[in-house]
C-alpha cells in the first residue's frame, strides 16, 4: 500500500487534557480507514492537575486522581514511551519505551504536539538545585512525604533553630498552584500536630512568597485579596512585591536582602514548555512555547500542530490564550476537526473560546471564583462550586466515587501521617526531570 491510499497516521505527544481531548474527537469522527491514531507517553495514566495540592497535602489518595489513558480511548494505539526528539524532515518522532529502553522511531502525516509545561526558575543561583515543584504524581507523594518527614525531624530534635528550620516551608509563586498549596498546607499541620505534642501550632511557620503586588495575579483584585486576608487569618505569612535572589542549603534569600532560613521550598513562581521541544527547529516565542496559529497549525508547516502549556494559541485580540485545563479540554477537538478537515482537503477553522471563569481553593471549605461577566464569588458557596465542578470534570464515574468518598473521609477523620518511602531515588530523579528540575533527591540537607 502506497503513501498516498494508506490511512494518515495522526501521532499524538502527550496524554493529558489536550493530548487525550484530541485522540477521544478523532476516534468519533475519522471515517473508517482515513486515518490510524498513535497517543505516546511516558505515563500510563492522565493526570487531573487541579486537585493536585489536595494530593501533597493527603487529602486526597494519589491513585484517586489518575485515569489510566487506555480506558480514556476505544481504538486509539497507545505507545508508553519517552520523546526524545524530532525529525521534521524525515517526518519521525524518536522514542525511548518506558520499561524497555528501546528506541524507535515512529513516523506521522500529522503530529500532535501536547507535551504540556516544566517548571522554570529563571537560572536563579541554588534555586534549581533546592526547590520542589508540583507538576507530577511523583511531585505531590514526595512533597507529602517530606511535609510529615519534617515533622517526625522537629519532634526528635532539641535544638530550637534546627526545629525553627524543619518547620518553615516557603511556597514561592502566588499563582493558582502556590495559593492552593499553601492553603492545603496550613490544613494538613493543622489536622495532625495532635499527633505531635512537643510541636506548637505557633512553631509552624508557612510563608508564601509573591513577586508581583498581588496574589493570584491578572485575576480580578477581590480574589487576591480574599485570599491573602483568610490565608493570613490561619496563620500564613505573605510576602508580595519581593521576589527569590538566591537559595542555599540553609535557607533562601529575597531580592530585598531579607534570609529565611527553612528546608523546604516549593517553587510555583514559573512555567516553561516541556524542554523536549527545545531541540527542535520548530519556532518558538521568548518563553519556548511553539508558535501556531488560530487553528493550531504550527507555522511554517503544514503537518505539525500543537496546543495546551507548550503552545502559544492566539486569541483573535492581540493575546494568547492563558494554559489551563478548561482551555486545553475545548482546544483538542477543534484540533482535531481542523486534523480531520485538512486530510479531506477542506479549510481549518480558528479556535475561539471564552473562559467560563477561574477559582482556587484554599482549603479550609473556602475558595475564589471568578465567574462568566467577572462578577467573584468567595468563600463556602466558592468552594462547594469549585469541588462540584471539578468533581464532574473528572473522568470516569469510579474516579468520581472515590474522590467524593475522600472528601467525606476527611469531614471525619484526622489526615494520614503514615511516611510511605515509595519513591526510589530513580522515582526522584524522573520527578525532577518532569518538572523541569535537575535530578535531586528528597533528603533533608545537613541533617
Amino acid at each position: 500500500m502506497n503513501r498516498a491510499s494508506r490511512p494518515a497516521r495522526v501521532v499524538i505527544l502527550g496524554g493529558g487534557f489536550g493530548g487525550i481531548a484530541v485522540a477521544q474527537r478523532l476516534e468519533r469522527r475519522l471515517r473508517p480507514g482515513e486515518g490510524e491514531i498513535t497517543l505516546i507517553s511516558r505515563e500510563n495514566f492522565s493526570l487531573f492537575t487541579p486537585m493536585l495540592p489536595e494530593v501533597s497535602s493527603g487529602e486526597l489518595d494519589v491513585r484517586h486522581v489518575v485515569t489510566p489513558i487506555r480506558s480514556q480511548l476505544r481504538h486509539a494505539h497507545f505507545v508508553l514511551a519517552d520523546v526524545r526528539a524530532l525529525d521534521v524532515d524525515a517526518h519521525e518522532v524518536q522514542i525511548t519505551h518506558t520499561l524497555t529502553g528501546r528506541d524507535e522511531r515512529i513516523g506521522y502525516e500529522q503530529l500532535v504536539i501536547a507535551l504540556g509545561s516544566s517548571t522554570s526558575t529563571f537560572g536563579l543561583p541554588g534555586v534549581a538545585e533546592r526547590v520542589f515543584a508540583l507538576k507530577t504524581l511523583e511531585d505531590a507523594g514526595i512533597l507529602r512525604n517530606r511535609l510529615v518527614w519534617l515533622l517526625e525531624l522537629a519532634d526528635s530534635t532539641s535544638d530550637p533553630a534546627l526545629r525553627r528550620r524543619y518547620l518553615t516551608v516557603v511556597v514561592v509563586g502566588g499563582g493558582f498552584t502556590g495559593v492552593e498549596a499553601t492553603g492545603e498546607f496550613v490544613e494538613l499541620f493543622h489536622s495532625v500536630l495532635r499527633f505531635y505534642p512537643s510541636i506548637d501550632r505557633a512553631m509552624v511557620r508557612i510563608i508564601l512568597i509573591e513577586g508581583g503586588p498581588v496574589l493570584l495575579p491578572g485575576l480580578p483584585p477581590r480574589m487576591g485579596s480574599y485570599s491573602a486576608a483568610n490565608l493570613r487569618k490561619r496563620g500564613v505569612e505573605i510576602i508580595t512585591g519581593d521576589g527569590v535572589a538566591r537559595a542555599d542549603d540553609d535557607g533562601i534569600v529575597l531580592q530585598s536582602g531579607a534570609r529565611i532560613e527553612t528546608a523546604t521550598i516549593v517553587w510555583s513562581a514559573g512555567v516553561a514548555p516541556s524542554p523536549t521541544i527545545g531541540g527542535s527547529p520548530l519556532p518558538r516565542t521568548k518563553r519556548g512555547a511553539i508558535v501556531v496559529g488560530r487553528d493550531f497549525r504550527v507555522e511554517g508547516f503544514r503537518d505539525i500542530w500543537a496546543l495546551g502549556d507548550c503552545a502559544a494559541i492566539p486569541d483573535g485580540a492581540g493575546g494568547f490564550y492563558p494554559p489551563t485545563a478548561q482551555h486545553a479540554i475545548r482546544e483538542g477537538p477543534v484540533l482535531a476537526d481542523n486534523i480531520i478537515a485538512t486530510l479531506r482537503g477542506q479549510p481549518t477553522k480558528p479556535f475561539s473560546f471564552n473562559a467560563l471563569g477561574m477559582m482556587a481553593s484554599l482549603g479550609a471549605r473556602r475558595a475564589v471564583a471568578q465567574l462568566p461577566g467577572n462578577h467573584v464569588l468567595t468563600g463556602f458557596l466558592a468552594w462547594f462550586l469549585w469541588r462540584s465542578y471539578y468533581l464532574l470534570r473528572l473522568p470516569g464515574l469510579d474516579r468520581k466515587l472515590r474522590v467524593a468518598f475522600d472528601w467525606t473521609l476527611e469531614l471525619l477523620f484526622p489526615r494520614d501521617i503514615a511516611e510511605l518511602r515509595v519513591y526510589s531515588r530513580e522515582a526522584q530523579s524522573s520527578a525532577a526531570a518532569d518538572a523541569g528540575l535537575p535530578p535531586h533527591d528528597a533528603e533533608l540537607p545537613h541533617i
